[in-house]
């Protein structure tokens, strides 16, 4: 006697039989949540997390841990709602890339409709959740920041000019500064040393990409560098722009908000940088594996460089002893008794558990 299994009902198909309608019914859910989170640019938000993540522990006090919880959720989901507007506007271009010809709205699998819907609730949400849990500059940052990702670099930069990249680059390094304000309501040298940490490095980061994706940016007439200006001159201005990002690794050490680790480091990590880059231009542009190389180090390179700044401040806000308390207050918060401060530092929480 043949007697079918669990397994096998809710979907494995025997010979001569098709799925059931309940298993092709959640493979097609399964299909359409994973295309939204696509849509969202994972790899790019988890960077924007981890950055805005450092931001918060290199900030001076502290706000509930159960509240920077929320925060670094909502700067996740203002990543994500930039991702996913900007996947929206670019549907046309990514059409004609054989790198993002597969992406969900190319393919037909969502529209352009539920994409855009999706994409403004993500930005009103994220938004509308820090400026709760935070304050209002840093939900005014964040809502600068996905405006002029999807505004100006996305509509206008990315399409007509060769400094799409380097102006637009501005967008990709606001997180460290809107982690920054939602502990302290306001912007420091600090995390603007960060900023051009990241302002700096995108330029290097996606023209390398770029060289080895020139013509597919030409097929799209999307203006990249190496499409305007050849993949010599794009070679050379990675080695200047790699130059400067070294330089620019000083600063939070000079500023005192980084110590020996950071410094070790980022120089470590700026000199090899700057030997990949000066590889690429040596050859005019034309080795392949030596901007892949490069492309691929410079993402290692923003990661550790980060990363040392992270565990030399201790990730304080993520301490076990905070979290129990931050459940506490949060439930205070939740009843309406908690009032955060301009610079949102809990009063909760007393000098010596900071």
């Amino acid at each position: 006697m043949n007697v079918e299994t669990g397994a096998e009902q809710l979907g494995k198909t025997q010979v001569g039989l098709a799925p059931t309608p309940h298993a092709t019914y959640l493979l097609a859910r399964s299909r359409r949540l994973a295309d939204f989170i696509t849509l969202m640019k994972p790899r790019v938000m988890a960077l924007a997390v981890f950055t805005a993540m450092v931001g918060m522990i290199a900030a001076p006090g502290r706000i509930d841990p159960l509240l920077s919880i929320v925060a670094v959720l909502a700067i996740a989901a203002g990543a994500g709602a930039s991702g996913v507007l900007n996947m929206w506007y670019d549907a046309d271009i990514d059409a004609v890339m054989a790198r993002t010809a597969m992406r969900p709205i190319p393919r037909g699998s969502i529209s352009r409709v539920e994409a855009l819907v999706f994409g403004l609730v993500l930005a009103v949400g994220a938004v509308v959740a820090l400026a709760i849990a935070t304050n209002i500059a840093a939900a005014a940052l964040l809502a600068g920041t996905i405006l002029f990702y999807v505004v100006v670099y996305t509509a206008w930069l990315k399409r007509y000019t060769r400094q799409n990249i380097v102006i637009g680059g501005a967008a990709c390094a606001l997180p460290p500064v809107i982690g920054w304000a939602a502990v302290t309501g306001e912007i420091g040298f600090e995390p603007l040393a960060l900023f051009l940490i990241i302002f700096l490095w995108t330029p290097p980061h996606f023209w390398a990409l770029a060289i080895n994706r020139s013509d597919e940016y030409a097929r799209a007439r999307v203006p990249m560098l190496p499409v305007v200006a050849g993949r010599a001159a794009t070679a050379r201005q990675i080695l200047v722009y790699s130059v400067l990002l070294t330089v620019a690794s000083t600063v939070p050490w000079s500023l005192g908000f980084a110590g020996a680790i950071y410094a070790a480091t980022a120089a470590t990590c700026g000199t090899i940088l700057v030997a990949l880059a000066l590889q690429l231009s040596r050859s005019g542009g034309a080795d392949r594996r030596a901007a892949h190389r490069l492309f691929a180090f410079s993402i290692f390179y923003l990661f550790v460089v980060f990363a040392a700044l992270f565990v030399e401040h201790g990730g304080q806000p993520w301490s076990p002893k905070l979290l129990s308390r931050g459940v506490r207050t949060t439930a205070v918060f939740l009843q309406g008794e908690f009032v955060p401060s301009k610079r949102t530092v809990s009063d909760h929480l007393s000098v010596d558990e900071v």
